[in-house]
């Protein structure tokens, strides 16, 4: 039988932000990057997992401003934060960096000149928005104002949340500094650009060759085929990031070395660890494989930017770059205000972190589908599965054997045909685990569960134990039941590390993949302890509670650091204009259903409304997309300011507007009571 060598891998998550909090949304990703890591540590192969803070940026300079710390300072309190909470959370990190770090500085001076040696860097003069009172330049979301097309106010610099439109800066109208309020003035500068356009072949098939899910390849295609534009891989000082070689007061966009942050932190791991190479993993005709594991609103600086790059520095590119959704909470975007912004910490302090893990496995797959985290399903499926299946088996075997047999599994296996089919599933579910496919590995698991529990239900141990001359069978029952409990745990273990490692010291057994092959016979157990507990519906009620506690912390907290008793315009978003009755009195606003939704192709923002007011159907682009989805919005009340004259947008022609209203937390529908009528008018 000839030995398959062990794969070397190495594996990285997107590098959360040293600017905030974990949250779940950013654990969706940790915990599928993890249960695939340690699955593939669970059978054999060479598995390495890096990952660090994304450490510089504006927004990192001007948060550790308003804390009155270095940026330094903050980085390090957030890392430390972010480090607890993986651990608490049992992300199987092999190194956990920062990307200020001199490997990072190196790596990304390195890129860089590499890339200028080979013609892949322009130099040109651009203009740009520039605050005079805090002296920087502004990226777009730091620029709000009132929209010129549909003139909602406290709107961003690039795109109206109300309507939909996109503009450049310059076109909105009263356009302040989201800093420090001031109106911007227009500065000239030169930037330092990546000639992308240079790698358009190079990309085309590096897209198409499965290295990524095939509708992540069809999104990138639009771009390619609508031809690259060379990237702005500069920002001008003040900033906290790499100063650019050769340049005076120009830093490295935070995009540029943000990537580059997984190779610094793999060399940081092979500068601690002798046995690694860093050159054997990066090298461009390396053997080894190289898997990045993202949300989607990323991959165009994973799937074009990064790969580029590293080729123009004759790199190795990545073997594959996985995408995931965005985590939803109850059929809804996290909420700020309805305390489903749920922080790593603030969960951790009311549930155990295996229960989210378990959950997150159920649901999910190797799509970039969104997951939903509904409440209720979360812990009637916990209860379910993990509590009265999986724990139950061993639980109602172990008494017997600890009671009635010193401890001692029998001597022979009586079920033989059972454990085989048990122990036969393996090549299925390691298929599944391996095509991150948990939620199918998660569900042929649970039915192995259902027939384990279904053999001690029908040979009743608990029965047999009450006649006499039945004790080899009760031992012979239990001992069965425990063995195949044995081969579920093996199973979960790269999903329920610490349930697990439990079950391990109750079996006395390492749980080894390799040990479904090879039943407990005349084995030692012992003592059974619970291995978990069930879920309480006022545990979540009341991590929901402190998630709001937290928030009114946090706006207190900034309220104090940024006090406004001068508010501007902008900061204030005050009372428009007065009217009189008669102009109020020409607004014709109107009860209607809306039949169906759907998102804009090529708007980010935008859904398509189809209305019906009461006989008369209208459609209407609104841009809610952010807070709703389009199928949850079927059948749903909302008001629609119905005399508005129909308005040509980029994305067709919207015949009114629905009434909402927006705020950090998003952006709600105003509906009316229950038992309107679509058509009826708002008076």
């Amino acid at each position: 039988m000839t030995h398959t060598p062990a794969r070397e891998i190495l594996v990285t998550s997107a590098l959360p932000y040293a600017n905030g909090s974990i949250h779940l949304g950013h654990m969706l990703e940790y915990i599928q990057t993890d249960i695939w890591v340690r699955f593939q540590r669970h059978i054999g192969n060479k598995c390495h997992y890096v990952c660090a803070d994304d450490a510089h940026g504006t927004a990192i300079m001007l948060r550790a401003e308003q804390e009155g710390i270095t940026p330094e300072q903050l980085i390090a309190k957030v890392q430390a934060e972010h480090e607890q909470d993986f651990a608490n959370f049992k992300v199987s990190f092999d190194n956990f960096y920062s990307t200020h770090s001199p490997e990072n500085r190196e790596f990304s001076e390195y890129i860089y000149n590499a890339c200028e040696a080979k013609g892949h860097i322009a130099t040109r003069t651009i203009t740009q928005a520039f605050d005079p009172e805090k002296q920087l330049f502004l990226a777009d979301r730091f620029i709000k104002g009132t929209c010129p097309k549909c003139k909602t106010e406290d709107q961003y610099g690039d795109n109206c949340e109300a309507c939909g439109a996109t503009y450049s800066p310059t076109d909105l109208i009263n356009p302040k500094s989201a800093i420090s309020g001031a109106t911007p003035v227009q500065k000239d500068s030169t930037h330092l650009f990546f000639k992308l356009p240079d790698f358009e072949a190079m990309l085309k098939e590096w897209t198409r060759s499965g290295s990524l899910q095939s509708e992540i390849a069809n999104k990138l295609a639009e771009w390619l085929d609508s031809g690259l534009q060379e990237w702005d891989i500069s920002r001008d000082a003040p900033y906290f990031g790499f100063e650019i070689p050769g340049q005076e007061n120009k830093f490295f966009y935070v995009w540029l070395d943000a990537p580059i942050g997984y190779m610094a932190s793999f060399k940081n791991l092979c500068e601690r660890t002798a046995e690694l190479d860093f050159d054997h993993y990066w090298n461009k005709n390396s053997s080894t494989e190289l898997y990045h594991f993202i949300g989607k609103d990323i991959i165009n600086f994973h799937g074009l930017f990064w790969p580029a790059m590293l080729h123009a520095a004759e790199f190795r590119t990545p073997t594959a770059v996985y995408a995931h959704g965005f985590l939803t909470v109850n059929g809804q975007k996290m909420s700020k205000s309805r305390g489903t912004f749920i922080k790593a910490g603030t969960y951790l302090s009311h549930l155990q972190p295996e229960y989210l893990r378990y959950y997150f496995a159920a649901k999910l797959n190797n799509k970039v589908d969104d997951l939903d985290l509904n409440l209720e399903d979360f812990m009637q499926r916990v209860n379910s599965d993990l509590v009265g299946k999986v724990v139950n088996i061993a639980s109602r075997s172990a008494g017997f054997i600890s009671k009635k047999f010193d401890g001692q599994l029998s001597t022979t296996v009586s079920e033989p045909e059972l454990i085989a089919s048990f122990a036969n599933e393996q090549h299925n579910i390691a298929a599944l685990y391996e095509n991150r496919e948990f939620g199918k590995a998660i569900k042929a698991i649970m039915a192995l569960a259902d027939q384990a529990n279904q053999y001690i239900a029908d040979k009743a141990p608990w029965v047999l134990a009450k006649q006499e001359g039945s004790e080899q069978e009760v031992q012979d029952v239990c001992s069965t039941g425990l063995n195949l409990f044995r081969m579920l745990m093996i199973y979960l273990k790269p999903v329920l590390p610490t349930m697990s490692d439990n079950a391990a010291t109750f079996l006395n057994d390492d749980l080894a993949w390799s040990g479904l092959n090879k039943p407990l016979i005349s084995h030692a157990i012992n003592k059974f302890k619970p291995l978990m507990t069930r879920i309480e519906a006022s545990q979540i009620d009341a991590m929901i509670e402190d998630s709001k506690v937290e928030v009114a912390k946090e706006l207190a907290l900034k309220e104090k650091q940024n006090p406004t008793p001068k508010a501007t315009p902008l900061e204030a978003n005050p009372i428009a204009e007065e009217i009189n009755f008669d102009d109020f009195s020409k607004v014709d606003l109107r009860v209607v259903r809306i039949v169906k939704a759907e998102a804009v192709k090529g708007a980010d923002k935008l859904l398509r409304l189809e209305l019906d007011l009461g006989g008369e159907t209208r459609q209407v682009l609104s841009g809610i997309k952010s807070s709703y989805k389009p199928e949850d919005l079927t059948d749903k009340m909302t008001i629609l300011v119905a005399n508005l004259a129909p308005r040509k947008m980029k994305f067709g022609v919207s015949e009114g507007m629905i009434l909402a209203a927006g705020g950090d937390e998003g952006i709600y529908l105003l509906e009316p009571d229950q038992g309107a009528v679509a058509g009826t008018r708002v008076s």
